[in-house]
């Protein structure tokens, strides 16, 4: 539902106290046509969050410029550009001009965890012909208690879930003989990464405050809790979402260059060449294996640069709670109630109050009532949604300008590489699946920055639940057997 951001008739949102049919107070947000005009407070909230096309120029462009500075020296940038220690892609992609040697076949499982929810997944990789064959997944809650439980207790309970799944295995599932279980961990927290398949945990985010495990490898911590749980199973590989959706998509399409998380967390990832990243030089221990190199010459790459840009971006949306109309008197602002704490209209409430079509916007009058305790009539729910088309457009086009800032910087270090052809960011996380107005927004943006004839070629690709995937074809490309068993 598109939603005009614009506010033509003067009026002024005054609040009220009611008694609920339960007793409960609740505030009334009813629009009247005279004192203070709402039109002027949303004109100021229109014009604070505009983003016109010389402010989207400069958010790309300094995306570009912090992403070179990222990539010198650590420190030197607001962007973290972390390298992955991914040198070596699954071959069901192919880059034209290369030789390929391997070729995934065989068993392989993987672990996404990256929040409250986890999902353990299993592969049947039929080499370069068949590709991926069948594919099942579990997804599991995490039990709250263990979000603020001991690293043992959330590590024993991740491998008990995981021994559970693997005992399911059969039907079009099996292992050559002699063989181990190989798994890809998608870990999607603050890790200081030392190797492909090691990482030290920095802290835990998105709610989680376990004790014992920062400080400590998070593979080390899986290994010792599969071992308790008796469940012989080699972890290969150690990435994250934006790492796995790139590795996952590009399986799948050679055009896939960028992977773009925009959800709960959000960052991004790309192929970036060895040359151009000057602080790889200064790790001792840092030694791509050049496993995709070729008979052609070709730079060597290192497929995945890793960055945090697009956090602010996302979070805009939320700022919707920081809204008050101005109340009429005799009602004060001291004297209504006071909403214990910030943020309480989350981003799955603007979206689907954006996406109400009914006459009277009865899903927005009742997430008011429901989430803010706030009783509303049909005026007062066409400000909500104008107020909240002004935060998401705002947010969707800054985001889109970050996702050309890293496009940009790619084309100019080698030049054609994704202008003049068709390329695809794969994309994943809740704004961008639920969220249309975000992505259309989004997609906006990047048509305005590179022109209609230069976005034609960009694909903004949904690439859904790609990170456990690509965890599991990187845990076959970093498989200790070969492949043509």
């Amino acid at each position: 539902m598109l939603v005009a951001a614009s506010a033509t008739s003067p009026a002024v949102g005054s609040f009220y106290i009611s008694r609920s049919i339960k007793e409960q107070p609740r505030l009334r947000i009813a629009v009247r046509s005279s004192a203070i005009s709402v039109a002027t407070i949303l004109t100021k909230l229109q014009k604070d969050c505009a983003t016109p096309l010389p402010v989207l120029r400069h958010v790309a462009d300094s995306m570009s410029a912090d992403m070179r500075a990222g990539l010198d020296v650590d420190g030197c940038s607001d962007l973290k550009m972390i390298l992955s220690y991914v040198d070596s892609l699954p071959t069901g992609y192919v880059p034209k001009g290369y030789i390929v040697e391997r070729n995934e076949k065989g068993l392989f499982y993987a672990l996404d965890l990256g929040g409250t929810n986890f999902r353990v997944l299993r592969v049947q990789l039929g080499g370069k012909d068949e590709r991926l064959i069948p594919t099942e997944f579990e997804q599991v809650s995490i039990p709250q208690e263990l979000m603020f439980a001991t690293s043992e207790e959330l590590f024993d309970f991740i491998a008990s879930v995981l021994a559970n799944f693997a005992t399911k295995e059969g039907g079009k599932f099996h292992l050559p003989p002699g063989r181990k279980r190989e798994i890809g961990f998608t870990f999607s927290f603050p890790v200081n990464q030392t190797s492909i398949d090691s990482g030290i945990l920095i802290k835990w985010t998105k709610g989680f405050a376990v004790s014992g495990t920062a400080g400590k490898d998070v593979i080390a911590c899986l290994n010792e809790a599969m071992d308790r749980k008796g469940l012989d199973m080699r972890v290969s590989t150690l990435v994250n979402d934006a790492v796995g959706t790139l590795v996952g998509a590009r399986y799948w399409d050679d055009d896939v260059v960028v992977a773009v998380i925009l959800g709960t967390g959000t960052n991004a990832c790309y192929v970036e060449r060895m040359d151009a990243i000057p602080k790889a030089k200064l790790l001792g221990d840092f030694s791509p294996s050049g496993s995709m190199a070729s008979a052609t010459p070709a730079p060597q790459t290192h497929p995945r640069v890793h960055s945090q840009p697009l956090h602010a971006f996302h979070a805009t949306v939320q700022a919707v709670h920081h809204l008050h109309l101005a109340p009429h008197p005799p009602c004060t602002k001291e004297s209504l109630p006071q909403h214990p704490s910030p943020y309480q209209l989350g981003t799955p409430d603007l979206s689907a109050m954006l996406q109400d079509n009914t006459d009277d916007l009865h899903t927005v009058g009742s997430t008011l009532y429901d989430v803010l305790g706030v009783e509303s009539n049909l005026n007062s729910r066409k400000i909500v949604l104008e107020v909240c088309d002004t935060i998401v457009k705002r947010a969707g086009r800054l985001a889109g300008a970050g996702i050309v800032g890293i496009l940009q910087k790619i084309e100019e270090d080698s030049k054609g590489a994704i202008f003049g052809k068709r390329t695809v960011v794969a994309m994943d996380g809740g704004l961008n699946e639920h969220y249309p107005q975000y992505r259309r927004y989004l997609k906006e943006a990047v048509a305005e920055l590179l022109g209609p004839e230069t976005s034609l070629n960009i694909v903004m690709e949904h690439s859904k639940d790609g990170s456990g995937i690509g965890a599991a074809l990187l845990a076959a490309t970093y498989s200790k057997y070969e492949h043509n068993q």
